[in-house]
Parts: C-alpha cells; structure tokens; sequence
C-alpha cells in the first residue's frame, strides 16, 4: 500500500514538471538536448519530458509594434532631419525566428534604422513630406528583403511617427508658404475684377440698347439711397433730357437759318470797278 502511494506520488510530480500551456496566439518549439524536434506545439496543454531533457519555448506570431529610434538623417537636397518610424512586424516561421536570428525583434529594429537613413538619404524634402506613405511602402520592401527570407519575419508596414525639421528650414518654408498664399489671392482678386468689368461691360451694352432701362436703373439708385436716411440727396440730370434741349436748339437754329415759302431772294448785282 504504500508503495503504491509512493508511485502516485511520483506520477503527479513528474505530471506537473511535463505539463505545458501554449497560448492561442503562441507556437511552441521544443528542443531534445539542445536538438530541435520537428513537430511543433499547437495552442492548448501539451506534454514535455520534464527534469531538462525537453526546453520548450513559445513564440508570439502576433502583429508586434515597434518603436524605431529617432535616427538623424540628410535628404538627397542636403536638409538634416530627425525622423522617428514605427514598424510593424509578425512572425510567419517561428523556427526560423528562433533557430536563424537570435533575437529577431532587436534585429528588426537595428535594420529599420540603417533602413531609414539609407532612404531618407534617396529622397527629397519636398516628397518626403508630402508623400510619406510612398516612402513607408519603401522602408518596408527594404526592411522585408532580409526578415522574411532567413529570419521568418514579415514586416507588415512602416509608417514615419515625427520628422523634425531645423528652425531655419521651418522659417523659410513659412515665408513660401505665406507667398504662396499671397499669390494665390492676388489672382483671385484679379480674375474676380475681370469679370467684373466683363459684366459691367456688358450690362452697358444692354442699357445703351434701351434708354429706358436706364432711367429704371436710375430710379432703383435713387430709392436704394433714399433708404439711406441722408438729409441731403444729389440728383445728376438726366441724359435724355440733356439731349431733348439739344434738339431743340439744333430745330430753332435750323429754322432761323433758312428762308420760310414763299420768301423772295434778292438780287445781288455783282461791283463794277471805275
């Protein structure tokens, strides 16, 4: 009997020291005296040889953010910048990631930062700037090209979290921008008179066409400053009536001219000389 207690005994201990948990999001490798078996530990509870004979070790196949130190880098223009990035990464082939690389998130990380600076070093200020997607996609081709293959590790995407310009650069670029907006509103003023005077012009035309369309318009004038509440109001005369007095005077001057019916003319007997 209690021989038999004592071999319980010793089949819990030996349970308890071979009983593993494998996470949902992990794999778990195990390595015989140091040697690699080939089958890996799906997620769940799992069953080592116990004592040391068996090392089990989990890997994260999660997506896994990581921060890429602020690195100071010089644009293809010769602008010095400071550029942090963020890169994220998973792991597609835990054995690679675990056999091949001895610690793959720090080795991501150290080839993001000679990444960046060799990109940054291709690209202009100007496209940097307003084209940064196109300059991630970059980063993560090069940052891929030595990951994936040896090291089991696909980088998913790079973004650039800050780029730091100098205080000169940040002046000037204020002073274009400023420029470029005063520019911006002087053609705008300018095409906006232009077509001004192209309305003016032709609601001319269209008055001049019809007098009394201009005297309208020059009631409507005169009811939109009587509004106004002035004491005083300034009437200009009228062009028609101007121009009723002038054919007046051109019919009187016409008919004081001219002999009326019936009027005899004179005879004019030419000067002799003695």
């Amino acid at each position: 009997m209690a021989g038999l207690l004592v071999v319980l005994i010793v089949v819990v201990v030996l349970l308890l020291f071979s009983l593993r948990t494998v996470q949902q999001y992990q794999q778990g490798l195990v390595f015989r005296f140091g040697r690699l078996r080939r089958r890996l530990r799906a997620p769940g509870l799992t069953m080592i040889a116990p004592f040391g004979i068996d090392r089990l070790v989990r890997v994260n196949m999660r997506i896994v953010a990581m921060s890429v130190p602020t690195q100071e880098c010089i644009t293809r223009d010769n602008v010095t910048l400071r550029v942090e990035a963020v890169v994220y990464f998973r792991v597609v082939d835990p054995v690679k990631a675990v056999v091949n690389v001895e610690n793959y998130q720090f080795a991501v990380v150290e080839v993001a930062q000679t990444s960046l600076r060799s990109v940054i070093g291709r690209s202009d200020l100007d496209h940097l700037l307003s084209d940064q997607e196109r300059v991630g996609n970059e980063l993560r081709g090069v940052i891929d090209g030595p990951t994936e293959g040896p090291w089991g590790v696909k980088i998913e995407r790079v973004e650039l979290k800050d780029v730091a310009l100098p205080d000169s650069m940040k002046r000037s670029m204020s002073k274009q921008a400023e420029a470029e907006r005063e520019r911006r509103a002087r053609v705008i003023t300018a095409e906006g008179e232009f077509q001004a005077s192209q309305m003016l012009a032709q609601a001319g035309r269209v008055l001049a066409a019809d007098p009394s369309g201009l005297q309208l318009r020059l009631l409507q004038t005169v009811v939109e400053v009587a509004a106004e509440k002035n004491s005083t109001l300034v009437m200009p005369v009228p062009v028609e009536l101007l121009r009723f007095f002038d054919r007046i005077e051109a019919d009187r001057t016409g008919s004081a001219g001219a002999p009326g019916p019936g009027a005899s003319v004179p005879d004019v007997k030419p000067i002799q000389k003695a």
